[in-house]
């Protein structure tokens, strides 16, 4: 019995100790996983941030359970007509906007059509918003003329991913009039931090009767917003002008952020400008969101690196401050004020008194989201020198398929960085970010000026006709172009695909080059879901894979070699994968696409398969091989 006893207490005790390893982003997920299990579902801007952090634990761990998770949440809401449980559009309200960002979310990665159909209902909201006369949307129908800086967060990045989506270019405009005519009438010149509202009318009691600025500068309010800003950056576009008004909004921001930064604590506090008031306290969520803002900022380069320590120092200050465990190896989130708002019933006046009135609470639901989003960015900085300032780029001339999407205009897909879809790059593009690596297309015939401002190149899978009858085959100058690129230090990666599915006379024709010969052959054919038919086993020792052990790469094209080039994986006498150094450069070719998103986001393999963990060594193995100047 003392036996038993023994191997239960260590077993629990392994258990701890393991949970206590991983990243907070994934301990805080199992939190909200428990408190919050997915047949609850709510169509609230609460559940929605956390599940945004959920979508980031995805991401970084690509694990199938996270995915599952915000797919069955959101589809006990979302019927198959794309109607909304709880939703109703007559509200007019901007929160009921920012679970749309889900629905966007597995619509890019499912393509079904219902999710569609629920993003347009929320697209359908946004045409009829009230607005005041400037243009600024109402943030509830019953809050009338009056902007809050929440509403940009619930409102403007599901408007900015839609636009991007399916291509309504002019709403870019529309989203950047809201974040600059909130900050031309809310910002306060001497502090830069933003007071939480605006009336346009200056009818309510809480506002101002000449500006129509509500009195206080809500921590969480300028949080909203700062997240709004760096989340819409990511999809909007480079040559809009409006863009640079955007990064000089958030820059401007950024300053004040740092500035009411708790010296000590690192921490940020409920009424920002008003540290040594009393009764004021730093509150939880708002520390989450400036640490997410900042750190995001800094690493996609909208703000200055300089950042990155303001908020490093921050989410120290949370995890000292606000974390704690149960007894059951639970990780909780204390101190964030459960509700902030303006007018309604009881009156809300906007006053010092009323903010510090609210209660404080354990485990609120946005608090835990945004704090997971900050984790998840505090994590991704970890590997992020190894390749700063360099970029890999895949190719789009040779593989360049074409189709129409569900608004009917034809686009470019098949292994691009941004596609979701199975056939999609976006998770292998999301570790080369996580490495500080950039992700680049090439739309044009590669010449050794368009390829020297890359150190990786991708060629993925070149056309044959019956893909694309604009087939375009790998020629002389092509190989002259790409041979000379590599020979002066450019890392080539080579991913083919098996015989009847790739294009292969042209494709050798470069190879040779390099002592590399892609087989007319297939092998690892899979039946159905029987996937231990496409299981390759790395040994211990092998020079790239240093954590994968056991892959699925099926229908395989394998390789003959010749010097420069080697074997870097052999499977049953298989040449599976191949290296060859040439000149200062270095090729790296295998039959299969391999590294797209049906075999490395998780959420069709088994668990014993590592095809993540396989993306995440050759990233890092690619990049050691850039030479060093």
């Amino acid at each position: 019995m003392k036996k038993i006893i023994c191997l239960i207490i260590l077993f629990f005790a392994g258990f701890t100790i393991a949970s206590a390893q991983q990243p907070w982003s994934q301990r805080m997920a199992a939190t909200a996983m428990k408190l919050w299990p997915d047949t609850s579902g709510r169509w609230t801007y609460e559940q929605g941030v956390m599940l945004k952090g959920i979508e980031g634990v995805w991401m970084q761990t690509g694990d199938k359970k996270y995915f599952k998770y915000i797919q069955n949440y959101m589809d006990r809401l979302i019927a198959d007509d794309g109607t909304i449980k709880g939703y109703k559009k007559e509200d007019f309200s901007l929160d009921n906007i920012m679970c749309g960002r889900l629905a966007m979310l597995l619509y890019n990665v499912t393509e079904k059509p219902k999710y569609h159909k629920a993003a347009v209902l929320l697209r359908d909201q946004l045409k009829d918003q009230p607005r005041n006369t400037e243009g600024g949307f109402w943030h509830k129908n019953k809050y009338t003329s009056q902007m809050w800086l929440d509403g940009l967060y619930m409102a403007e990045p599901f408007y900015a991913e839609y636009a991007y989506s399916f291509h309504e270019d002019t709403d870019y405009n529309d989203i950047a009039k809201q974040f600059i005519l909130i900050e031309q009438h809310a910002r306060d010149p001497k502090t830069g931090l933003l007071y939480h509202a605006w009336d346009q009318s200056r009818a309510e009691k809480w506002a101002d009767p000449k500006t129509g600025l509500s009195r206080n500068v809500w921590g969480r309010a300028d949080g909203w917003y700062a997240m709004a800003l760096v989340d819409v950056l990511d999809k909007f576009p480079a040559g809009n002008p409006n863009r640079a008004k955007l990064l000089a909004i958030l820059n401007r921001l950024a300053i004040a952020i740092q500035k009411y930064q708790d010296s000590k604590t690192g921490l940020w506090y409920q009424v920002m400008d008003k540290a040594n008031e009393t009764g004021n306290y730093p509150e939880a969520s708002a520390s989450c969101m400036f640490v997410y803002a900042l750190a995001k900022g800094a690493r996609e380069g909208y703000l200055p690196a300089s950042y990155l320590a303001i908020a490093k120092k921050g989410y120290q200050g949370i995890l000292d401050k606000f974390i704690t465990t149960d007894a059951n190896g639970q990780v909780n989130l204390n101190g964030t004020v459960s509700v902030g708002g303006l007018g309604g019933k009881p009156y809300r006046d906007g006053s010092y008194k009323y903010y510090l009135s609210e209660k404080v609470v354990q485990n609120d639901p946005k608090g835990i989201g945004a704090f997971i989003q900050a984790s998840v960015e505090i994590e991704r900085l970890t590997n992020l020198s190894a390749g700063k300032g360099k970029i890999v780029t895949v190719d789009s001339y040779f593989n360049d398929e074409h189709r129409k999407d569900i608004t009917g205009r034809t686009v470019s897909y098949h292994y691009k960085w941004d596609e979701m879809t199975n056939n999609g790059f976006s998770t292998f593009g999301h570790i080369f970010n996580n490495f500080g690596v950039k992700t680049e297309i090439l739309y044009d015939a590669p010449t050794v000026q368009n390829l020297s401002k890359s150190n990786i190149y991708i060629i993925v899978d070149p056309d044959i006709p019956k893909e694309n009858p604009n087939t375009k085959y790998i020629e002389e100058p092509h190989i002259k172009a790409i041979s000379e690129w590599v020979h002066a230090g450019g890392v080539l990666v080579v991913l083919n695909n098996d015989t009847g599915n790739a294009e292969f006379k042209h494709l050798n024709n470069l190879m040779l080059k390099f002592g590399i010969q892609f087989n007319e052959d297939s092998r690892n054919h899979v039946e159905g879901t029987k996937f231990e038919q496409g299981a390759i086993y790395i040994p211990e020792g092998n020079e790239i894979f240093k954590t994968a052990k056991k892959v699925y790469i099926k229908e395989i094209s394998t390789l003959k070699v010749s010097p420069p080039a080697a074997s870097a994986l052999t499977d049953k006498n298989d040449v599976i994968i191949a290296v060859a150094k040439y000149g200062k450069g270095t090729v790296f070719a295998v039959g299969d696409p391999w590294f797209y998103n049906e075999y490395t986001d998780g959420r069709k393999l088994p668990y014993d398969f590592q095809n993540f963990e396989a993306a995440n060594d050759l990233v890092k193995w690619l990049i050691e091989q850039i030479p060093t100047k």
